[in-house]
């Protein structure tokens, strides 16, 4: 009886209600859209430099990570073992062998990562013929190279161009060698694009006078969530004494870094947000008690009890609350599935500027139940603090005053 009469008195004004409920919507849909676009955006860029690249997991020898030169390179042949059967959760596994060189072609030079992989593999992991923009992929036997597109415009090189590579090898040795541009390829992250030079394993291993080595074997974890304990497995099985693994967290410190910041940025701004839409809600609330002050005495003055009357009023506005929230949800979820499906592209300036950063200039929504939930319950959590106002404010009410308010 007492929640249908709350309901009820909720649709008295419908002004009123309308304008709470609208608050509490608008305040679920703008925190709900801004952390999909931040989590989308964030997810999308660590899949473009860790899933498609770097891996969320690595094997190298001991030592590599803080001295990454080719001569802590170890020999693959040593390493004899199926990671696809043996470690659950590892679906591909890529030895690469990596290093750095100096990239020439007429009168433009720039220093390039070279990275020699098996391309079948690197297919299956990378999936490079998806950003292929020109040219043809690389196979096996092949002495030849992909480029990313950024270092391809900036060499002024095209597919058929001969790229120039001249770097230091294996203990010393001298690299020098020449080879054609098969294709030309665009990555997620910019800072790949700029800089990468991929050739078969077999070439590299040639080029770096570094035959059956590699410097690193990536490893494909479908599902982010399965890698620490690949990591924990592969680390209690391998050698530690002449082997470590790595998960991207450990790789790509900065990465995480600069996720973490941004995040702390965006909770200021839910910060502010909460806090403009408390003292709206708590507007809205004390408009309501002045409008009704006579009500209440007149209630109170003819038997009824003041702690019925907070308990229909506190009820009120929890109902408020939850139909906002719940109304907030279901005009969120359209919203961010248009964002997801048609993700926001930058231009121009903004677009540079992000790029420099190392972001690629497209913010896709992510799609995530708990992120619309999560902020519907804070929202209503807020509510429902703010409706023990009018709780505190009904028990102190002096009636004969209300009475004489109207």
């Amino acid at each position: 009886m007492i929640l249908k009469l709350a309901w009820r008195n909720i649709w008295r004004n419908r002004r009123r209600t309308f304008i709470t409920v609208a608050s509490i919507l608008f305040a679920v849909l703008l925190s709900s859209l801004m952390e999909s676009l931040q989590k989308g955006a964030w997810n999308n860029m660590i899949g473009n430099v860790v899933n498609y690249y770097t891996g969320f997991a690595q094997i190298h020898s001991r030592g590599y990570w803080e001295d990454q030169v080719i001569d802590n390179a170890f020999l693959l042949g040593d390493f004899q073992r199926d990671l696809t059967a043996d470690i659950p959760h590892v679906s591909n596994y890529l030895p690469r062998l990596e290093s750095f060189a100096l990239a020439s072609t007429g009168n433009k030079t720039s220093g390039v990562l070279v990275a020699g992989m098996i391309p079948e593999k690197e297919e299956r992991m990378s999936g490079i013929t998806d950003r292929l923009v020109a040219g043809e992929y690389l196979e096996e036997g092949d002495e030849a190279v992909l480029v990313g597109q950024e270092l391809a415009a900036y060499l002024k090189m095209g597919v058929g161009d001969t790229l120039i590579l001249i770097s230091q090898g294996y203990h010393g040795v001298n690299a020098a060698g020449k080879y054609p541009v098969r294709g030309i390829v665009r990555f997620g992250s910019p800072e790949l694009s700029k800089q990468m030079v991929y050739m078969p394993l077999p070439a590299a291993q040639w080029f770096f006078g570094a035959q059956g080595a590699v410097t690193s074997i990536a490893l494909h974890i479908p599902r982010q969530k399965d890698t620490k304990g690949v990591v924990r497995t592969l680390a209690s099985t391998l050698d530690t004494t002449r082997y470590e693994v790595m998960d991207w967290e450990e790789l790509l410190p900065e990465l995480l870094e600069a996720k973490e910041m941004d995040s702390a940025g965006n909770y200021v701004v839910y910060f502010i947000l909460y806090m403009v839409i408390t003292f709206g809600i708590f507007g809205t609330i004390l408009m309501m008690l002045k409008e009704r002050e006579y009500e209440f005495g007149i209630l109170v003055a003819i038997g009824m009890r003041k702690p019925k009357l907070a308990i229909i009023t506190w009820l009120e506005i929890i109902l408020m609350g939850l139909t906002g929230a719940l109304a907030g949800i279901l005009l969120a979820f359209p919203v961010v599935w248009y964002f997801r499906t048609y993700p926001i592209r930058f231009t121009g300036d903004m677009a540079a500027t992000l790029e420099n950063f190392g972001f690629e200039p497209i913010f896709p929504a992510e799609m995530n139940i708990n992120i619309f939930l999560t902020q519907a319950i804070i929202v209503f959590l807020v509510t429902s603090l703010l409706a023990f106002f009018p709780w505190v404010k009904i028990r102190k009410m002096k009636v004969v005053r209300a009475m004489k308010s109207h």
